[in-house]
C-alpha cells in the first residue's frame, strides 16, 4: 500500500469513526423505513422509504448542522455562526442555534419558498436573523462569505465540512440497523453532496455489496457532469423547482467522497419528481418537496430500466418543506410523469358533425381537459388531454386520430404547451358571431359530453370550449353556442332538457373584454 492510499483509507476510517460517534440524537431522532405498497407492487419490487421528512424540521438537514455546531469552542460560540441556504439546512441551522443559544445569521436566497423562510425564523427566534440575496445557493454563500469575512463568524457549511457528512451519514448507518436483509441499492437525493457523501461512506465501509446511487434533477445535475468530467464542474445556471438541490458547484470533499463511493448517478426531470411526490402520497398520505422526492423519481426510473432484481430497493425522503402553492403544478404534472395523460393537439374540420366524430374517436377515454376557440372558418384546433394508461395507448389514440383524417399533433413531452400553451387557447374571434356563453355542470362519468352533442341543436355551432378534470364529482364546463337571434326562444327549452346545472355568462363584464367580437 503507498502512502497515498494509506492516506486514503485512514481518512476513510477517521469519517466513519465520525458518523459513528455523531452528536445527532440530542436533536434529530431515528426515522422509520417504511415499506410502499402501492409502488412497490406496481413495479413488482419491494420499496422502503426512508422517512426524513418527519425529522422536526421535517428534514435530514439538522442532523449535519446540529453536528458541527455542538463541536464549536467557547470562543467560536461566541463569536456566532453565519451559513446559507435555500432552505433546509436554514431551519437546521436555526433549531440548533435555539437549543444551543448560539447567535445566528442565515443567507437565503430570493428563490427560497417562504414556507422555509418562516420556519427558519420560528426555529431560531431571536437568536437568528434571515437575511436574502442571489437566487440560488451558490448566490447566497458568496453572500454569507461576505457576511462572516465582516463579523468574525463561524461558516457552517450546508454540505462541504466533516462533521456535517457526518451527521448526514448516521442515516446511511440506520438503514443498514433496520434493513439486515437482502438490500440491492439506496437511492439518496444530491445537491452540494453532503448526504450522499456520508450516505455512500458509511454503506460503502460496512456492506459494499450495496449499491448506492445519486439522483439529481436533470438542471441542476453538479455532481452528475462532475463525476462524468472527473473534476468538478461549474454550472451557470439550476433549475429551481427542487430548490432544496439548486447548487451550482458541489464541494470539493463531497466530490472526492462520492467518486470512490458512489455507483452511479441517475438524473429526472420535473414530471417524474412530481410522479414521485404522488406516489408517496398515495403510500403514506404524506407530501414531500420536490427535493424530497427526487430519490424514489431515481428508484422507480433505475426499477424500469433494470427490471426486479436481488433485495429491495430503498429512497431516501429527504424533506416535506412543500410550498401549498406548487400543489396544483404537481398534481397537473404527476400524471404526465407517469405516462398517465397524453396531450395532443388535433385538427378537424370546422363543419359540423366533426366535434362529434371527434368524440367518438376518443372512445372511452376520459378527457383531462379540453380548449377550442372558433378562429378560423375551415379548420378547428383543439387542444385536449387524455387519460391513457401507457405510451403504446397514446401512440395508439394519435393513429386513430389519423385515420380520421385529423391532424394530429403530440404535445405530451412539449414543455412550451404543458407549461404555457393549454392556458391560453382562446382570445376573440371574428367568426363568433351570435354567441351565447355557459357554464355547466357535467357529471363526471363517460358519455356526458356526448349527451351533451346529442341534445344540442343541429343549426347551434360550438365556438368556443374549455373543460379542465380537476378531481371533482362534477366537471365544470364553459360552452360558447352560436345561435341566430331567430332562434333565441328555443334556448331555454334546450337548457331545461339538457338537464345540467347551469349558468348564463353571456353578460360577464370579463367575456365582453376578452373573448367577445
Amino acid at each position: 500500500m503507498n502512502a497515498a492510499t494509506a492516506a486514503a483509507v485512514a481518512a476513510e476510517d477517521e469519517l466513519l469513526a465520525q458518523i459513528h460517534a455523531a452528536r445527532v440524537y440530542d436533536v434529530a431522532r431515528e426515522t422509520a423505513l417504511e415499506e410502499a405498497p402501492l409502488l412497490g407492487a406496481r413495479l413488482g419490487q419491494r420499496v422502503l422509504l426512508k422517512r426524513e421528512d418527519r425529522q422536526r424540521v421535517f428534514s435530514f438537514k439538522l442532523r449535519g448542522a446540529y453536528n458541527r455546531m455542538v463541536q464549536l469552542e467557547a470562543a467560536q460560540r461566541a463569536r456566532g455562526v453565519v451559513a446559507a441556504s435555500a432552505g433546509n439546512h436554514a431551519q437546521g441551522v436555526a433549531l440548533a442555534a435555539a437549543m444551543l443559544g448560539i447567535r445566528a445569521t442565515i443567507v437565503m436566497p430570493l428563490t427560497a419558498p417562504q414556507v422555509k423562510i418562516d420556519a427558519v425564523r420560528r426555529f431560531g427566534g431571536a437568536l437568528v436573523e434571515v437575511l436574502l440575496a442571489g437566487d440560488s445557493y451558490s448566490d447566497a454563500q458568496a453572500a454569507a462569505a461576505r457576511v462572516q469575512a465582516e463579523r468574525g463568524a463561524v461558516f457552517v457549511h450546508p454540505f462541504d465540512d466533516p462533521a456535517v457528512i457526518a451527521g448526514q451519514g448516521t442515516v446511511g448507518l440506520e438503514i443498514l440497523r433496520q434493513h439486515p436483509g437482502a438490500l440491492q441499492a439506496v437511492f439518496v437525493p444530491v445537491g452540494g453532496g453532503g448526504l450522499l457523501a456520508g450516505v455512500a461512506t458509511a454503506i460503502k465501509s460496512l456492506r459494499p455489496g450495496v449499491k448506492v446511487i445519486g439522483v439529481q434533477a436533470a438542471d441542476a445535475d453538479a455532481m452528475a457532469r462532475s463525476l462524468e468530467a472527473g473534476e468538478r464542474v461549474a454550472l451557470d445556471e439550476v433549475g429551481l423547482f427542487a430548490d432544496g438541490t439548486a447548487v451550482k458547484q458541489v464541494g470539493a470533499l463531497t466530490f472526492e467522497l462520492c467518486r470512490q463511493h458512489v455507483d452511479a448517478m441517475l438524473r429526472v426531470d420535473t414530471d417524474a419528481i412530481c410522479a414521485a411526490i404522488r406516489d408517496i402520497y398515495h403510500d403514506t398520505r404524506s407530501v414531500p418537496e420536490p427535493a424530497g422526492a427526487l430519490a424514489l423519481a431515481g428508484l422507480k426510473q433505475y426499477a424500469a430500466a433494470h427490471g426486479v432484481g436481488d433485495g429491495d430497493l430503498v429512497a431516501i425522503v429527504s424533506g416535506a418543506n412543500m410550498n401549498f402553492d406548487r400543489l396544483r403544478f404537481v398534481a397537473e404534472r404527476a400524471e404526465l410523469g407517469e405516462q398517465r395523460e397524453a396531450v395532443f393537439a388535433v385538427t378537424i374540420p370546422e363543419e359540423r358533425g366533426s366535434f362529434r366524430r371527434f368524440c367518438a374517436t376518443l372512445g372511452r377515454h376520459a378527457i383531462t381537459e379540453f380548449n377550442y376557440r372558433i378562429g378560423d372558418s375551415r379548420s378547428a384546433h383543439l387542444f385536449v388531454g387524455v387519460q391513457i394508461a401507457s405510451r403504446a395507448e397514446r401512440e395508439a389514440l394519435a393513429a386513430a386520430f389519423h385515420a380520421q383524417a385529423f391532424g394530429v399533433l403530440d404535445l405530451t413531452d412539449d414543455e412550451l404547451a404543458k407549461l404555457h400553451l393549454r392556458h391560453m387557447i382562446g382570445g376573440r374571434s371574428p367568426l363568433a358571431r351570435d354567441e351565447l356563453l355557459y357554464r355547466f355542470e357535467f357529471p363526471e362519468r363517460p358519455g356526458a359530453l356526448v349527451h351533451f352533442l346529442d341534445q344540442l341543436h343541429p343549426n347551434w355551432n360550438i365556438s368556443l370550449f374549455h373543460y379542465r378534470n380537476h378531481g371533482a364529482d362534477h366537471g365544470r364546463i364553459l360552452v360558447g353556442l352560436q345561435v341566430p337571434a331567430t332562434e333565441r326562444a328555443r334556448v331555454a327549452p334546450f337548457l331545461a332538457t339538457l338537464g345540467y346545472p347551469h349558468v348564463d355568462e353571456s353578460a360577464h363584464p370579463a367575456y365582453r373584454l376578452l373573448l367577445r367580437s
